[in-house]
């Protein structure tokens, strides 16, 4: 009689991800949110029924229909077109300033927190004087200096996320670096780097899912209010922040859809991001593993 095969690590992880959808639905709802988020920036400008740059001045300011379903704005864009289009570029600073901070906040927590001594003393002081600013009148002051461009606000954001991760990282390798399971790892040969790596560093990332999902909704919300002050992408560029603020001047003088579908579009990828944590962690989450 021959033992039945174990399952695969793919067949596992899928099993998991099943697992965790089910057992909350508000996880579900979230990444089905999310998914519809990722496709509209991937084919949403492909597929869109006007050019969310073509102006046209016999349409301005028209109510929703069944031909501009958003309406128009003030120079006659289709607002349905823009918000769609506009959903790649903001996922996009989103996920690169967020992937950024989570890499480079999660290299210096681990050392600060590993080696101690004076990196210890040294980054966390760099930490608290980032944090000793309120973070968006940071950003802007960042972007004010180098110039509103899509790299410069990526940056901006990216940096002010920096300690988050990296005092989230710290705290937890720090408490589990003397642990039974790692003083094992380091006598049976590894190195330090490994150590941390493969064996301290996972235990981190669950509340890092956490911090990441919550990063994710506020990275957009930062871009926006960057775009929406003048600091960030420049018009005609199709950005939320920028549709909100040119639909403002437009809200007294009863035209509520140029701002409305846009700022509709911020706040639920906002929500949704902040949903998609506690999914995130429980899929990351060995002691969640079914």
């Amino acid at each position: 009689m021959t033992d039945a095969p174990a399952p695969s690590h793919s067949n596992s992880a899928r099993a998991h991800l099943v697992y965790v959808l089910r057992d909350n639905p508000v996880t579900l709802i979230a990444f089905a949110l999310c998914a519809f988020f990722v496709l509209s920036a991937l084919i949403g400008p492909y597929l869109v029924p006007h050019d969310p740059l073509a102006t046209n001045a016999a349409r301005a300011l028209q109510p929703p229909s069944f031909d501009h379903w958003f309406g128009t704005d003030s120079l006659g864009r289709d607002v349905f077109s823009r918000v769609i289009v506009a959903t790649r570029l903001d996922l996009t600073i989103s996920v690169a300033a967020v992937a950024l901070s989570f890499v480079i906040g999660a290299v210096l927590g681990a050392v600060a927190g590993y080696w101690g001594g004076w990196w210890d003393v040294v980054l966390n002081r760099i930490f608290d004087t980032i944090m000793a600013f309120p973070l968006f009148v940071l950003a802007m002051g960042i972007v004010a200096a180098l110039g509103n461009t899509v790299e410069n606000i990526i940056y901006a954001t990216a940096i002010i996320n920096i300690p988050f991760y990296a005092r989230l990282v710290r705290a937890e390798v720090n408490i589990r670096r003397e642990a039974g399971f790692a003083q094992a790892a380091r006598l049976a040969g590894n190195s330090h780097l490994r150590v941390v790596a493969f064996h301290i560093f996972p235990n981190a990332l669950p509340p890092m899912m956490v911090q990441v999902s919550l990063n994710l909704g506020w990275a957009i919300l930062n871009a926006a209010g960057l775009s929406f002050i003048g600091l960030g992408v420049r018009p005609p560029t199709p950005e939320w922040g920028i549709m909100v603020a040119e639909g403002a001047n437009f809200i007294v003088s009863g035209q509520w859809w140029v701002a409305l579908f846009p700022g509709l579009w911020l706040m639920l990828a906002v929500f949704t991001f902040n949903l998609m944590g506690d999914g995130l962690r429980d899929l990351v989450d060995p002691r969640r593993r079914t």
